[in-house]
């Protein structure tokens, strides 16, 4: 074995990969994650001793975020960044044994097999944290309590913790992520607007363009004020699509639509397009020779041989990319470009601020039976078969029930046109992974509405997970008690079947089996 890696739902056999990644990752590359690791461990360990700062909250941050699946496959990137956090380490002074890095393999070849799980769970939550709190950062916003959660969990992960002690960290954690949710919607409403409702093109106009995709808002609006006036269009990609429905972002009359579907089809979907990619956050697949001479990166994205934009005193110059645009020149016609199931409009924009606003309508259908279930079917998209399941589902649903939906795996269905309720589109975008924070918001408050707890609502968690920002949303949605949650396509390579034990026993989650099976179990 010469490399070991099970954090993600396409992993080799649904075990490990360890001759290479599924994602692409070559064996050197997830070794030295691995040692970076070891390395936060250190820090972590060290900056309790001796005291944490903005620039160990920062390292933190990035290291973790790097190590996230499909964001940084440069070598040098990686290795730049854990001499940094060594460094770091070795400033602070602390005992031997709190600055020694840790050797991975202790955990992943551990005997105890429930408290590798654990541990597992909430190093992979924490990395989906750390995207997050990241973002949020961007934007001014930090939390005490979140970076604290930081060293607290990394510092555990080389303890001798036994299983109830890691079960009630991964639920602290859960409600760490929480604030860290609530923070980053602060932070992106706070600085572009509440979400409105808003409808996307899938067509492409003529001329030049760029395709932003990742995460990042603060990143989109700096391009998009760098390219007013040029003639140069911008399309969204992938998680980026609701980023049309904040009105700061939304005035720039050249974001003009939505650019493809979900992270595992861009081989496809960028092959040969004549337009410059700006890829701000992960997903990214390795790219092909026919456009990987037009791949820009930036924040923690990382691989080699593609250029990569830092940011200097606060800002990015984004003019290699704009220049690219305007040398590739794009396409000469319109092109007319269509979802998965053939769609060419997609609606976004339903976050809490806006559910809420119209949360009477809501509970009044409810109420008359015009609603009489609530669906959030939602989550990461990936490449395995098997995921067609989501499509289906939605499609079998109820014409009296409403799809709420958030990440990428809406695109999946999120073109087809399933109608209205009272005036409401059945199928709500709520935005980014990024954006839980207005599921769990709208949850809670409807269940205040009607008097009762969450698990009591006519409401179903349907999920899909790939990456570790599913892995921190599910630890939150635990620690709030949520239960009987349908998770797939698979099962994590991560969980023991102890684990899984406790989390069938204590909330009910239940893996996927067929959309008519489950519909029929859900509806009775």
């Amino acid at each position: 074995m010469s490399m070991f890696c099970f954090q993600c739902e396409q992993t080799v056999g649904g075990k490990g990969c360890t001759v290479s990644g599924a994602c692409g990752k070559k064996e050197d590359t997830a070794n030295l994650q691995d040692a970076l690791t070891g390395k936060l461990i250190a820090l972590a360990r060290s900056a309790l001793e001796k005291g944490a700062s903005v620039v160990t909250d920062d390292l933190i941050v990035d290291a973790l975020f790097m190590t996230i699946t499909n964001v940084n496959f440069d070598n040098a990137d990686i290795s730049a960044l854990g001499a940094k956090i060594a460094d770091e380490t070795a400033k602070l002074k602390a005992s031997a044994e709190n600055s020694r890095e840790i050797d991975m393999n202790t955990i992943w070849n551990s005997k105890d097999e429930d408290a590798r799980s654990l541990k597992s769970l909430l190093l992979f939550g924490m990395r989906g944290m750390a995207a997050y709190a990241h973002h949020a950062a961007a934007l001014g916003k930090r939390d005490p309590g979140v970076y604290s959660f930081f060293y607290k969990g990394l510092s555990a992960l080389a303890s001798n913790f036994d299983v109830p002690t890691l079960l009630d960290l991964n639920m602290e954690f859960g409600q760490a992520n929480l604030k860290c949710m609530e923070i980053l919607d602060a932070a992106n409403t706070g600085t572009y607007g509440v979400p409105v409702p808003t409808k996307v093109t899938t067509n492409v106009e003529p001329g030049p363009f760029i395709v932003v995709t990742g995460h990042d808002l603060h990143d989109l609006k700096q391009l998009l004020e760098q390219t007013d006036g040029t003639g140069i269009n911008v399309y969204t990609h992938g998680e980026m699509l609701p980023c049309h429905s904040y009105p700061e972002l939304k005035k720039h009359p050249q974001l003009k639509g939505n650019f493809g579907t979900a992270w595992q089809n861009q081989q496809k979907e960028f092959d040969g397009v004549p337009a410059a990619f700006l890829f701000t956050t992960n997903c990214l697949m390795p790219p092909k020779a026919s456009y990987s001479d037009r791949i820009f990166t930036t924040s923690v994205v990382g691989y080699p041989g593609m250029v990569h934009i830092d940011e200097k005193n606060g800002k990015k110059d984004f003019s290699a990319v704009i220049a690219k645009a305007k040398a590739l020149g794009g396409y000469r016609e319109a092109r007319k470009m269509t979802g998965i199931n053939g769609g060419d409009v997609l609606t976004t924009g339903f976050g809490h601020g806006t559910v809420l606003s119209v949360a009477d309508k809501v509970v009044d259908a409810v109420k008359t039976g015009a609603i009489k279930h609530f669906f959030l079917v939602g989550g990461c998209d990936g490449a395995k078969p098997g995921r067609n399941y989501y499509t289906d589902f939605v499609q079998q649903t109820p014409k009296d029930s409403v799809i709420l939906t958030l990440a990428c795996g809406k695109f999946r269905f999120n073109d087809l046109d399933l109608g209205e309720i009272g005036g409401l589109p059945r199928i709500m975008d709520m935005g980014q992974c990024n954006d839980s924070y207005s599921a769990i918001k709208v949850a809670l408050a409807l269940a205040d509405a009607f008097k009762c707890g969450v698990n009591e609502l006519p409401l179903t968690l349907v999920l899909s997970w790939y990456e570790q920002k599913a892995v921190c949303v599910l630890l939150t949605l635990l620690s709030l008690g949520i239960k009987n949650i349908y998770l797939g396509p698979t099962l994590p390579a991560f969980v023991s079947s102890n684990v899984l034990k406790v989390l069938v026993e204590k909330w009910n989650v239940t893996p996927i089996s067929t959309p008519e099976a489950d519909l029929k179990k859900i509806l009775g």
